[in-house]
């Protein structure tokens, strides 16, 4: 192998398992605990389910925000995550600390019309530190710990392939 040759860095994230992974050239970097959509597997539009497939990740938001952050249509609303705040807002989706968007590969699948991750605004981010993981309960992202999901930020580019399978994860 060209020793120029750049590494290959992806995460795969397993619905079954509640898990997701960063990989490197077959070694494992990160391997976490999160949460999926509490609708199961899924890519229309409106389902509130986590889409499978292959993906990439389109954009990277809140570098630098500070931990617990409360994000509104991407943006920073100005407050910080606390349980106060979940007691005055109970229905609100919390996206907190750092968000990765989600763009799907596979045209018809996950990418176009009514299936498009991106359009349907599939994020993996942060959580409270009070919501379980491992066990499905979002809205269709993949929730993370608010420290993993700053670890994940820091390793990741934009453009890196993500796949969600709704099997186990290959060991």
């Amino acid at each position: 192998m060209n020793s120029h040759a750049k590494s290959e860095r992806y995460i795969r994230i397993s619905i079954a398992e509640q898990r997701l992974q960063l990989i490197e050239d077959g070694h494992t970097l990160l391997d976490v605990s999160v949460a999926t959509a509490k609708n199961g597997p899924g890519e229309s539009s409106g389902s509130e389910c986590t889409p499978r497939g292959k993906h990439l990740i389109r954009a990277k938001i809140g570098d630098n925000c500070p931990e617990n952050t409360v994000f509104v249509g991407r943006r920073p609303t100005g407050e910080r995550y606390q349980p106060e705040l979940r007691a005055q807002f109970p229905d609100r989706d919390w996206i907190l600390t750092r968000i990765l968007w989600l763009s799907g590969l596979e045209p018809g699948k996950n990418r176009l019309g009514s299936v498009d991750t991106m359009k349907r605004y599939v994020y993996i981010h942060g959580c409270p530190d009070d919501d379980k993981m491992g066990i499905p309960s979002s809205h269709g992202c993949i929730k993370m710990r608010n420290s993993d999901v700053i670890s994940l930020f820091d390793l990741v580019e934009i453009g890196t392939r993500v796949n969600i399978m709704e099997g186990p994860l290959e060991k």
